[in-house]
């Protein structure tokens, strides 16, 4: 199993994921700088993403949807807050209508991933720091830590492509 620890801190207002990968860290990275293969492992399994625009460099723009299984669409966005390949991403990481609009309704928070090598392998922590608790709450309620969980499960399957 890829994830090796998923924390969900109320208090703090973060979910933070933790996974090891079987591959080098320039590779792992590869799956967040390509579009193309961020979008074969972003969002679970039943849900797959396309990713329409793929800036990712500081003040850049991210804009994807995933599909359901009835074919309906659920629009992200995130705004590249600062990038350091191949070690790390921050953005602002929020619900969207078509145009990449963020959704006023929806919660919108931070999202850091961090990189780290230790004998070719390599370890992922993604933590997403929420704006509110009950922001937070809404999130998991929605299934965000198991739908990130499925997610990134998918990433050793590419990696030994």
């Amino acid at each position: 199993m890829t994830v090796i620890n998923v924390d969900k801190d109320l208090d703090a207002r973060t979910l933070t994921i933790t996974a090891e990968l079987d591959a080098p860290l320039e590779r792992v990275w590869e799956l967040w700088a390509d579009p193309r293969k961020l979008e074969r492992w972003w969002g679970p399994p039943m849900a797959p993403s396309t990713f329409e625009r793929h800036e990712l460099e500081p003040g850049g723009t991210v804009t994807y949807f995933m599909t359901s299984s009835e074919g309906e669409r659920f629009y992200g966005v995130w705004h590249v807050v600062a990038v350091d390949p191949p070690r790390s991403l921050h953005v602002e990481d929020s619900f969207a209508d078509a145009d990449g609009n963020v959704n006023p309704d929806m919660p919108t928070g931070q999202m850091h991933m961090r990189l780290t090598e230790e004998g070719g392998r390599t370890r992922m922590e993604l933590i997403s720091v929420n704006a509110t608790k009950e922001a937070m709450q809404q999130l998991l309620d929605m299934g965000a830590a198991e739908g990130m969980q499925q997610a990134i499960g998918q990433m050793d399957a590419l990696l030994a492509e």
